[in-house]
């Protein structure tokens, strides 16, 4: 492993793009690998030793290429194996949380809506996380499990059913003057420009997406392992039929779709 090592990004299945695309912004010289677990998603109805058992193959993957980090693309794997993943590998992976921190942050008793899947807004280690806040600010779980499966299915282009999800999951906070909308699962950033044009301007959306990647940056620049070279990305699916999808959503969020 030396500076011109790729970088391994997986997810459940496709959600994880939209931190591959920020961290392909931000460091556009890195070369990345992109593996998705379509085959097994969704991630937030399974088990934890069934999420920590396809963590390990697809970690196990990543090393056999010699990457450099991993960055786990998603919300529910971290919070499932996270640690378990640090202690038996022995390079930086880097893990997501709801970016509730962010919003909290944002002011005085703040009303926080966290959207994630089931098993996300379940697991200790969002629990730990609310502990932190809740005293101090109205938090709200919301869990979106179709807002998963809609670009799971290639479904994002359906105005009906994608409406209709947002709807039902807006209704859960209806009539509460919310402050904040976490988006906490990676596929949920698909839906943010429909979601801002849909609630008032008075309400933000927040991702963890940005900090992710500025947190991979910094632990790469201390260790001298940025890359200098033109910025590959290689794709890997365990459902092949996936990867032309795959390249399609990387081209819709850099707008070149």
């Amino acid at each position: 492993m030396d500076f011109s090592s790729k970088i391994g990004v997986f997810d459940s299945g496709l959600g994880g793009i939209s931190v591959l695309h920020t961290i392909h912004d931000l460091m556009p010289k890195e070369d990345l690998i992109y593996f998705g677990d379509s085959l097994h998603n969704p991630y937030g109805t399974k088990s934890k030793e069934e999420i920590t058992e396809r963590c390990i193959e697809i970690c196990d993957f990543f090393m056999a290429q010699d990457v450099k980090a991993i960055v786990i693309a998603c919300n529910t794997a971290t919070s499932a194996c996270v640690n378990l993943l640090r202690d038996k590998y022995p390079i930086d992976i880097i893990g997501m949380e709801p970016a509730l921190k962010v919003a909290c942050e944002k002011g005085e008793h703040q009303k926080i809506a966290v959207w994630a899947t089931n098993l996300t807004l379940k697991e200790k280690k969002f629990a730990r996380l609310m502990e932190r806040f809740e005293d101090e600010h109205t938090i709200y779980k919301i869990p979106c499990p179709k807002l998963v499966e809609l670009v799971e299915t290639e479904k994002l282009q359906n105005a009906d059913l994608v409406y209709a999800a947002l709807h039902e999951y807006l209704h859960q906070t209806q009539g509460e003057e919310i402050d904040s909308i976490v988006l906490g699962c990676t596929h949920f950033v698909f839906y943010k420009e429909r979601l801002q044009d849909m609630l008032p301007s008075s309400i933000q959306l927040i991702d963890g997406n940005y900090g992710t990647a500025h947190h991979l940056k910094d632990i790469l620049t201390h260790k001298n392992l940025l890359n200098d070279s033109t910025g590959t990305i290689e794709w890997h699916n365990t459902d092949a039929d996936k990867i032309n999808l795959s390249k399609r959503l990387l081209k819709q969020l850099e707008g070149t779709l």
